[in-house]
């Protein structure tokens, strides 16, 4: 059963929906509903709306965005690329990262310990492993370096 979303009314509850289930960004959202069949007049007009009423918010779909993918044991790195590929701000999106009020370092180690059992590379192949792994799920490498030289951040 497919809805038509061939009026304003429709565009906005469909466009709702999608809000109630969780933080959108407006890029995200118009490419939703423009799969849904929806016409880009309709979809903006009602995203403006949305905005206005403070229903929409980029600001908070950038919090919520990098929390949870920072929960989940991603790296600025990673996050900051994804929400660009997701068609966010670049300034934004500093800023997200900025006040976020993540420590990476405690990131880094949670997913080194979670994945390599907080058992520092023997050689030089277990270290490519690791440090692959990590810099894949976004943590910066002189980060990566300073956690498996086993020195400490304090250095």
């Amino acid at each position: 059963m497919s809805v038509e979303l061939d009026t304003p009314l429709a565009v906005r509850r469909t466009a709702m929906d999608l809000l109630a289930r969780r933080e959108h960004g407006r890029v995200e959202l118009t490419r939703k509903l423009r799969q849904r069949g929806a016409p880009p007049e309709l979809i903006d007009a009602a995203l403006d709306r949305l905005t206005d009423e403070g229903l929409l918010s980029e600001s908070r779909y950038l919090e919520s965005f990098v929390s949870y993918r920072a929960r989940s044991g991603y790296g600025p790195l990673r996050i900051r690329e994804e929400l660009g590929q997701r068609g966010l701000q670049r300034p934004d999106i500093e800023l997200a990262l900025r006040e976020c009020g993540v420590d990476w370092r405690e990131k880094l180690q949670e997913s080194w310990h979670r994945k390599f059992g907080g058992r520092l590379p023997k050689d030089a192949r277990e270290r490519g492993q690791q440090m692959r792994f990590l810099s894949y799920r976004g943590y910066p490498p002189d980060l990566i370096r300073r956690l498996l030289s086993g020195k400490g951040y304090d250095d």
